[in-house]
């Protein structure tokens, strides 16, 4: 059904009333006389009954001009509060973003970045849920969040085209060994860990199948004799001895110090992921989504970022 009257007449008719004649409230309006005349008889029309008086000098506004131009008044200080609102958001004084991740990048690379962003802008909320991928693909999709920290290797599936992903880091595998290890901090060559023992997270975890991926491709099967059910629990097992792990660096970034990392040699090509700030294709970035995109590549610069000798 076609709604009688517009905002933009409505408007008029209350700078009418205010100014007290049809010229000055079209000038207030920056309409020509004649065209606020023809809106507000357009009006009367659609109504069924005036809404001015027409007087020797000026307007006087009927019963039905009253109810008019005291909803346009209440009208208008809602639109001029949220003009006010989206300047707040605009210049990140409040809001808030929803953001979904998964724990090794909540640990490392997003802590990091929170504390950047909450220094910046303390009045604009991050909600944040963790979840393993997809999981976060569902939140992404049903807007249950705005922005997700997806995790990609060479053989994961593609992200659906639905989604816009900004790639945040290379997030390299490591070797982590115990702290007394003689080739920690080397380029550690895969074929001769064929003797080693190893601690994997499940074997349907992705960090497992780079270290099964990664063995084959060197010529041997690895000998697993752990599984653990996090990370933590994998530096544990390292640190006593029962075998060394195949890990991103993420996770193990704030590590124990009872052990240490080594880097492989770049001949074996070990599987490296990659990490991605994702949101729906079609979604318009808010200035809070960009805010947190910024402190997150920030972060992501930082963390690449060679050490200081």
């Amino acid at each position: 059904m076609q709604q009688p009257f517009d905002v933009i007449t409505l408007f008029l008719l209350l700078d009418i009333a205010e100014a007290g004649s049809l010229t000055g409230g079209a000038e207030r309006a920056n309409m020509t006389p004649s065209a606020a005349s023809q809106r507000i008889s357009k009006l009367e029309s659609s109504i069924r009954q005036p809404v001015l008086t027409r007087l020797p000098r000026g307007v006087e506004l009927t019963e039905a001009g009253e109810v008019l131009t005291s909803r346009a008044r209440l009208f208008r200080r809602e639109m001029r509060a949220a003009h006010g609102d989206l300047e707040a958001l605009r210049g990140l004084r409040h809001g808030s973003v929803r953001l979904g991740s998964f724990p090794t990048v909540s640990a490392s690379l997003l802590s990091d970045a929170l504390k950047d962003y909450h220094s910046r802008w303390p009045g604009v909320d991050v909600h944040v849920r963790s979840a393993v991928r997809p999981q976060l693909l569902e939140m992404l999709h049903s807007s249950e969040v705005d922005l997700a920290l997806l995790w990609s290797y060479a053989w994961t599936e593609e992200a659906e085209r639905s989604l816009s992903l900004e790639t945040l880091m290379v997030d390299d595998t490591v070797l982590l060994l115990p702290v007394d290890d003689e080739r920690a901090g080397d380029d550690v060559v895969l074929a001769g860990l064929r003797g080693d023992r190893w601690i994997i997270r499940s074997n349907d975890h992705p960090a497992g199948e780079a270290l099964y991926r990664s063995c084959r491709t060197a010529g041997f099967e690895p000998d697993v004799v752990y599984e653990a059910h996090d990370y933590q629990e994998i530096e544990a097992m390292v640190a006593a001895g029962v075998g060394i792990a195949m890990v991103p660096r993420l996770a193990v970034t704030h590590h124990r110090p009872d052990v240490r990392t080594a880097t492989f040699a770049a001949r074996d090509q070990v599987p490296t992921r990659v990490i991605h700030i994702a949101s729906l294709a079609r979604r318009q970035y808010t200035p809070a989504m960009y805010a947190i995109s910024r402190a997150l590549r920030g972060a992501a610069d930082r963390l690449a970022a060679p050490p200081r000798a």
